[in-house]
C-alpha cells in the first residue's frame, strides 16, 4: 500500500469523516488523543511566565491522556512527572527533546563569545552577530533550528505548538498544523521601557534590543490561529500586531491549585507583604512598591517586602531602598523551592501585583489559590484575573504608589477584610483559573487547527505513529 493511502485510510473503528474512533477514551470526546510538539525557545519556569506555562500545560495536557513532546532552548524546559494517579483520561506521554543554542545569556557569563569550537552553522554566527550588534537573535534563531527540526520528522506530529516564538522559521509548511501563543505582545514591554529610559543612548540601546518585535508583528499577521491567555491580551494583540479579530482566541491560564493551597498551620508574619518582580523591568512596577513601602511604613512600622525575584545593584529600585533607608525592610529571595515558595505567600499577610502591565499575572492567581488576600494594580488584563474591587482584591490605579500605601494599609488594619477577601480570591481561581481548564480549552484550538488542515478529519488526522527523535524524559522541577 502506497503512503497517501496508508494516510488516507482510516484506522480501525475509526469514522473517515469525523475522525471519532471506538476505543478512544470517552473524555477526548469519541476523538483519539493527539500528538502535540510544544515549542518552547525560552522555557525555564524560574525565569519567566513563558516557562510557567510549558511546564503546566504540558501536564495536563498528558493528564488528558495526549502525548506532549516539549522541543526547547536554553535554560531548559522543567516538566513534571505525570504518574498513573492524574485526572482525566491519560496519562499519555511526556518528554523533553533539547534543541541548543549558544546559551549567550547563560549565568554567570551573560553576553559572552563563544569559542571558535562552539559554532555549528550559519545560524550560530546569525546569532552572535545578532548580539554583537545589540539585538536579541533567540525568537528568530530558535524558529530557524525549530523548523530544520521540525521538517526532518514530519508525519511524527499532529499538531505543533508555538509558545510566543513568533520566529520567521515557523511561517510555512512544518509538516503539522500551526497553533501559537501569545501572552502579550512583547511590543507593550518595548514601550514602557523606552518610556522609562533616562536619555537617547539608553532609548536607542532598547530600540535595536527589541528589534525582534518587528519580525514578530509580521509573523502574527500571517498565523491561522493565535491563543492568548486574556481579553486584554486579545485587544492588544489586534490593535498592537494587526492581527485579524477572527484569529485569536482566549483561553485563560491558572494558579496549580494542588501546590497553591491554604494551610493553616504557617503562620502569619506581621506585616509581611509579597510580591513576585523583577527588580527593574519598569513593566512589574517594583519601584512604585518600594515608594508605597516607605509611605507605609510611617504608620506601619512593622510593615516589610519580601520580593521574590532576583535583587539588582543598582537602578531605580536599588536607589529607591537606598533613599528610603529601606534596606532591612526589602528582601529579595530567589532559588526556593516550590514548597518553601508556597509557603513564603502563605505567611504573608497581603500579597501585592504593582505591575503597570500585565497579559494575565499568573503571581495574582496563585496568590489567591493560597487564600492570601490581595492588592492588584488595574494594569493590563489583572482585573480580569483578580476580580472586582472590594469583592476579591482590593485594586488600584497602575504607577500610583499613594494608592498602594492606603490600600496596604487598610488591609494590614482589617483582619476580616484579609479574611473575606482570601477566601474569595481563593473561590474565584478554583472556579475560573486552572491548569485542567486550560489545556482543555487548548486542545479543542488544536482539533480545530488540524480539521482545518486536513478538511472532513473532524480534527484527528491519521499519521504514521514512529518513535519520536526524544532525548530526555520528563523531570520533576524543585528549584524555583
Amino acid at each position: 500500500m502506497t503512503a497517501e493511502a496508508m494516510e488516507a485510510r482510516p484506522r480501525s473503528g475509526e469514522d473517515p469523516s469525523t475522525g471519532r474512533h471506538d476505543g478512544a477514551p470517552p473524555g477526548h470526546g469519541g476523538r483519539r488523543p493527539l500528538r502535540i510538539a510544544l515549542l518552547s525557545y525560552k522555557g525555564n519556569p524560574y525565569c519567566g511566565g513563558q516557562g510557567v506555562y510549558v511546564r503546566h500545560l504540558s501536564r495536563e495536557l498528558v493528564r488528558l491522556g495526549h502525548t506532549v513532546e516539549v522541543i526547547g532552548a536554553q535554560p531548559y524546559p522543567v516538566l513534571d512527572a505525570v504518574d498513573g494517579d492524574g485526572a482525566g483520561d491519560g496519562p499519555g506521554r511526556l518528554s523533553l527533546t533539547p534543541l541548543p543554542s549558544l546559551d549567550l545569556y547563560r549565568e554567570p557569563d551573560p553576553f559572552r563569545t563563544p569559542a571558535r569550537d562552539e559554532f555549528r552553522d550559519w545560524v550560530d554566527a546569525l546569532e552572535v552577530a545578532t548580539m554583537w550588534t545589540g539585538g536579541f537573535p533567540e525568537p528568530l534563531t530558535f524558529s530557524l533550528r525549530a523548523r530544520r527540526h521540525l521538517r526532518s520528522r514530519r508525519g511524527q506530529f499532529d499538531v505543533i505548538h508555538d509558545n510566543q516564538t513568533l520566529g520567521y522559521g515557523q511561517l510555512g509548511d512544518l509538516g503539522a498544523p500551526l497553533v501559537t501563543t501569545v501572552h502579550h505582545p512583547i511590543t507593550v514591554d518595548r514601550r514602557l521601557e523606552i518610556d522609562a529610559a533616562a536619555d537617547w543612548k539608553r532609548r536607542a540601546s532598547v530600540r535595536r534590543w527589541y528589534a525582534f518585535t518587528r519580525m514578530q508583528k509580521r509573523v502574527a499577521r500571517r498565523l491561522p490561529s493565535i491563543i492568548t491567555v486574556s481579553g486584554s491580551s486579545r485587544r492588544e494583540i489586534i490593535d498592537h500586531l494587526d492581527v485579524r479579530a477572527g484569529r485569536v482566541h482566549v483561553v485563560p491560564i491558572g494558579a496549580d491549585t494542588d501546590l497553591f493551597t491554604p494551610d493553616p498551620s504557617v503562620a502569619e508574619v506581621p506585616g509581611r507583604i509579597v510580591t513576585t518582580s523583577s527588580a527593574d523591568v519598569p513593566l512589574k512596577g517594583l519601584v512604585h512598591l518600594v515608594d508605597a513601602l516607605a509611605k507605609l511604613r510611617t504608620e506601619h512600622p512593622d510593615a516589610h517586602l519580601v520580593v521574590v525575584g532576583k535583587r539588582a545593584e543598582d537602578g531605580p529600585v536599588a536607589r529607591a531602598i537606598e533613599r528610603y533607608g529601606l534596606d532591612g525592610a526589602v528582601e529579595f529571595v530567589k532559588g526556593v523551592s516550590d514548597s518553601a515558595l508556597v509557603d513564603l505567600i502563605r505567611s504573608a499577610q497581603i500579597a501585592c501585583v504593582p505591575s503597570l502591565y500585565e497579559g494575565f499575572s499568573l503571581p495574582a492567581a496563585e496568590a489567591m489559590a493560597t487564600g492570601t488576600p490581595l492588592v492588584a494594580t488595574t494594569g493590563g488584563a489583572i482585573p480580569e484575573v483578580a476580580g472586582p474591587d472590594g469583592e476579591t482584591c482590593l485594586a488600584v490605579p497602575p504607577g500610583d504608589p499613594g494608592a498602594l500605601a492606603a490600600a496596604l494599609g487598610r488591609l494590614l488594619d482589617d483582619e476580616q477584610l484579609r479574611t473575606r477577601l482570601g477566601t474569595a480570591g481563593r473561590a474565584r481561581v478554583l472556579d475560573r483559573f486552572t491548569w485542567a481548564r486550560a489545556a482543555e480549552g487548548t486542545v479543542e484550538h488544536y482539533r480545530t487547527a488540524i480539521a482545518r488542515a486536513h478538511p472532513g478529519r473532524g480534527g484527528a488526522p491519521t499519521a504514521p505513529t514512529g518513535a519520536g527523535r526524544t532525548t530526555a524524559v520528563a523531570a520533576r522541577g524543585n528549584n524555583r
